[in-house]
């Protein structure tokens, strides 16, 4: 059995998001973004997967096709393949987010 803690994970890099895998398996993805304010990650699309952005610590604004929504801790949302997608935190506070995709790409 895997267990892991997962804000024990959490780091913060001032230059850039961080991208930090949690499990990686043949059919999916479990990562943690760490975001320090006013980082990002791009906008792009994964043409076979899903990605559900779930927040746990701090505010981000998640685009996915043409929308905007703001998430705060609690809160997820759904990439659905092929749908361009992204995240800022526009906050004041470091973001943690955990990142499911599945199939892996």
């Amino acid at each position: 059995m895997e267990i892991k803690d997962v804000k024990r994970l959490a780091r913060f890099d001032p230059e850039k998001m961080v991208k930090i895998p949690v499990f990686d398996s043949t059919h999916m993805l479990y990562d943690l973004y760490a975001l320090l304010p006013g980082q990002s990650q791009k906008v792009h699309a994964h043409p076979g997967s899903d990605k559900v952005y779930f927040v746990l610590e701090g505010e981000v604004v998640v685009r996915i096709g043409e929308e905007e929504a703001l998430l705060a801790p609690g809160m997820a949302t759904l990439a659905r393949a092929g749908e361009a997608h992204g995240v800022q935190n526009v906050s004041a506070s470091p973001a943690l987010l955990l990142v499911v995709m599945a199939p892996r790409p």
